[in-house]
């Protein structure tokens, strides 16, 4: 009986894990489409995946209030919820690594940004703000950073990963980050 509780949690959670890769993934090929939408139709279609983060959202808030043993578990996803909701990262192959834990896969892709902006493959404006945002992220999944990439983040962060980072600090209650991304929600949707 007691194997087949941790079965059930193992389904479960793989289960929610690729819902939110599928939207993870659903808000970068949005992104990677932008030029071809127009403006209404690209809005629509954020608003839409971003209401269906924010159900996902409530689903596990709801696993999470009758199920301790996912708590630590899917608190990384929510987290990573809370964060695209909030738009505080405007990368979702960030969102999904930080979601994921995964810290050495976040630097690879650093590596590869730092290559691609000296051969001029990467616009500079947008390296800086996706280095900001894994920076950012490996800092969150108690990573080291070098004296240079706290320096680098401490002079290119923005108001909202700035917010994002106080209110993550606290991180006591769930309520506090349920209540920003619920924000995040009532401000996309006015």
């Amino acid at each position: 009986m007691a194997s087949r509780g941790k079965s059930e949690t193992g389904k479960l959670k793989q289960n929610m894990e690729e819902q939110l890769d599928r939207l993870m993934q659903q808000l970068q090929d949005l992104e990677e489409c932008r030029e071809e939408l127009d403006d209404e139709e690209y809005e629509e279609t954020k608003k839409e995946t971003l209401e269906q983060l924010s159900e996902f959202n409530e689903s596990l808030k709801k696993v999470m209030s009758g199920n301790m043993t996912l708590v630590d578990e899917l608190g990384g996803m929510q987290l990573a919820i809370q964060a695209a909701i909030s738009q505080a990262f405007k990368t979702p192959e960030v969102i999904r690594l930080f979601a994921k834990k995964q810290p050495g896969q976040l630097r690879t892709r650093l590596a590869e940004m730092d290559r691609d902006v000296m051969v001029g493959k990467l616009p500079r404006d947008q390296y800086t703000q996706q280095k900001v945002e894994i920076l950012t992220a490996l800092r969150k999944l108690g990573e080291k950073l070098t004296a240079e990439d706290e320096a680098f983040l401490a002079a290119n962060a923005s108001t909202t990963l700035s917010q994002f980072e106080k209110v993550t600090a606290n991180l006591g209650s769930e309520d506090k980050i349920l209540a920003l991304a619920s924000s995040g929600v009532e401000k996309t949707q006015a």
